[in-house]
């Protein structure tokens, strides 16, 4: 058995996720320490996410104490993952994910449809907010940053009527008592790879490749594989608004995938099922770029790169 050094953000939902895997691991008999990292993302908490727009934010400097062998593996939340990988590394294991959706945290309201109109409501995506801009409620819509306990803090302190945060997370922090509304996929789509926790290593590093097989999971595998095919054929980061979740059915895997533009006016949905996920999550994404989802993605990033051209 190994000792298995794993790299991790410092944030209090990163280093569950860490000391998660590190309790499943020593259950297979390995010994394991973590390395607190801090990216580029744990730097820049006075902008909001949307506005930062750089990809791998808070991966890259984990991924750097990959290659220099400081770390043997990285657990990162799968939705702050790129799409692509950097040669040299790969995306060994995908434990069973935790509920996908997004939830509504309030003191006194217990469903979106009750919060009063001009509501202050605060969320760190583009892509919550987009959504709530296009189900035409009018709430000031205010960016929040900060480890889960702050969110929840500045709620209780007053400066929010809610809050909205990822279900998985609350759950995994001990926080589901807060919860007031689980948000349906329908009503607000999720963030490609939601709920799921990714095990990272280096490409050759074949032991510990070997050593975190037994977290994978394949339905999840599944389901992620074509949010992140989709969202890759849209040339989208963690940080724009597009919600991709996909489920499994009788045929397969059956997608759902959304692109809304900031203030909410455009929207365009697609939905599709299919056997095999990455072909599905490529073919969805290219319905909505040919539904126009394209001029929205390129007015958000402000630029022409990184969107592929509309079939």
């Amino acid at each position: 058995m190994a000792h298995l050094r794993i790299g991790s953000r410092g944030s209090q939902l990163a280093l569950w996720q860490a000391n998660h895997i590190s309790m499943l691991l020593r259950r297979q008999g390995h010994t394991s320490s973590i390395e607190i990292i801090k990216t580029t993302g744990d730097k820049i908490t006075d902008v909001a996410l949307a506005k930062v727009g750089t990809k791998g934010m808070f991966t890259k400097e984990i991924e750097e104490a990959l290659a220099e062998g400081r770390v043997d593996l990285a657990v990162h939340s799968l939705k702050d993952l790129p799409t692509e990988l950097p040669p040299g590394f790969a995306l060994a294991a995908i434990p069973e994910r935790e509920d996908a959706r997004d939830a509504l945290v309030s003191v006194k309201h217990s469903r979106i449809d009750e919060l009063p109109e001009g509501a202050r409501v605060g969320t760190s995506s583009l892509r919550r907010q987009a959504q709530l801009q296009a189900a035409g409620r009018r709430l000031e819509l205010i960016a929040l940053r900060g480890n889960v306990d702050t969110r929840l803090r500045k709620l209780q302190a007053g400066e929010f009527e809610a809050i909205i945060l990822a279900a998985a997370g609350l759950a995994r922090l001990g926080f589901t008592d807060a919860i007031r509304e689980y948000i349906s996929p329908e009503r607000m789509c999720p963030a490609a790879g939601q709920g799921a926790l990714a095990i990272e290593t280096r490409a050759d590093d074949v032991p510990t490749v070997k050593a975190v097989q037994f977290l994978d999971h394949p339905a999840t595998r599944a389901a992620v594989e074509c949010e992140r095919a989709a969202l890759n054929t849209l040339g989208g980061g963690c940080q724009v608004p597009i919600g991709a979740y996909a489920v499994p059915v009788r045929e397969g895997l059956l997608l759902h995938a959304v692109v809304v533009s900031p203030d909410g006016q455009q929207i365009v949905r697609e939905q599709s099922s299919g056997p095999n996920p990455e072909e599905l999550g490529i073919a969805v994404g290219q319905a909505l770029l040919a539904h126009g989802a394209g001029p929205i993605l390129k007015a958000v990033q402000g630029r022409d790169t990184d969107l592929p051209q509309q079939p």
